[in-house]
């Protein structure tokens, strides 16, 4: 049996990007009943940009339960749900936390808690004042990688900001990424990009919109800064559409969220592509509640990333999900561990 409950989780500050403004969430936890227990997954997507963020996911629900009493095959069920990619997320959680009743939908190093996975702190968009402010502190408390979300206001004031960050912290200290989300426009993304890489930086996400292949591609292959993909690969399938993306826009990275692709085996093509292509990666959450955040984490410590990770967002919220999975504030780690309780 297939079961869902929607919980709506309010942020204690707003949740600011160059696409708007966040209040609240709204989550879809899916729960899997089987003879061997419950298990859950999270479809949560991003109202204005999952592929499924419109939609009423709960009308969904019952057609998956009936696919699964008729023991239709894995594959085909989570084919079928393309395009619903945060339910493809959350079943296919489900059916990886049912083959394992007794642990984690993953074993690794980090779960057992014998290993950590370092993260970047997340600078949110606000006036430049408390911006500036969020970092220092971010960065007193031990955070060696700041991302900050940028776009949304005047670029020299932004500049000013990371310069000043940076006149506190060398490189050497401190990893500076910068999330646009889109908001550059082709005209002026390569002389903005100029302007930032005065600062050391570490990369920058997606410059400008997704869909304009050509465009990116000419800003990846002139911009003095590192380029990594987000949008752009929202809403693409993977197997055909996504090498080709790749193969045209020869980003430096690309961003993993799987909530917003499909779940982990979509989520593995992508990483099969970039290996293919010398294109690095980082994988992140996407403002999923701890529950998503938990599963997301277990998938990339199965991968020996180095990289910072952006998995740190189930900070964010009034109330959540009691997660075990834990932040070490003296070396902003993540601490393995899976258990989850309700709220």
């Amino acid at each position: 049996m297939l079961s869902a409950e929607e919980f709506i989780f309010e942020f204690i500050t707003p949740a600011n990007t160059s696409r708007g403004s966040y209040q609240s969430k709204k989550v879809l936890v899916l729960r899997y009943h089987t003879p061997f227990g419950i298990f859950e997954g999270e479809a949560s997507p991003l109202p204005d940009l999952s592929v499924d963020g419109q939609k009423d996911l709960l009308t969904v629900v019952p057609q998956i339960e009936a696919m699964l009493i008729e023991k239709l095959p894995e594959i085909e069920i989570l084919d079928w749900l393309r395009p619903y990619p945060s339910l493809q997320f959350a079943l296919e959680c489900c059916l990886l936390g049912s083959k394992n009743p007794q642990g984690p939908i993953f074993d690794t190093a980090f779960t057992r808690k014998e290993t950590s996975i370092k993260i970047n702190g997340l600078i949110w968009m606000s006036d430049i004042e408390t911006m500036t402010l969020e970092a220092q502190k971010k960065a007193a408390h031990g955070f060696r990688c700041l991302k900050f979300k940028i776009g949304a206001m005047d670029h020299d004031a932004e500049c000013r900001m990371i310069e000043s960050v940076r006149k506190q912290f060398n490189p050497f200290q401190l990893e500076i990424r910068l999330d646009a989300n889109g908001a550059f426009q082709h005209a002026d993304a390569l002389h903005k990009l100029k302007d930032f890489g005065r600062y050391d930086i570490h990369s920058v996400e997606q410059p400008i919109k997704a869909g304009s292949w050509l465009e990116m591609e000419e800003i990846c292959s002139k911009s003095n800064l590192s380029i990594a993909l987000d949008e752009e690969l929202i809403g693409l399938d993977e197997r055909t559409e996504g090498l080709k993306m790749l193969q045209t826009i020869k980003p430096q990275y690309i961003i993993i969220k799987p909530t917003l692709l499909g779940g982990f085996t979509r989520s593995n093509t992508w990483l099969s592509h970039a290996a293919k292509l010398g294109i690095g990666w980082w994988g992140t959450s996407a403002l999923e509640s701890n529950l998503g955040l938990s599963h997301i984490t277990q998938w990339i410590s199965t991968k020996n990333n180095l990289l910072f990770q952006g998995l740190g967002t189930g900070a964010l919220y009034k109330k959540n999900f009691t997660a075990q999975t834990r932040l070490d504030i003296d070396t902003t780690h993540w601490i393995g561990g899976t258990g989850l309780s309700a709220l």
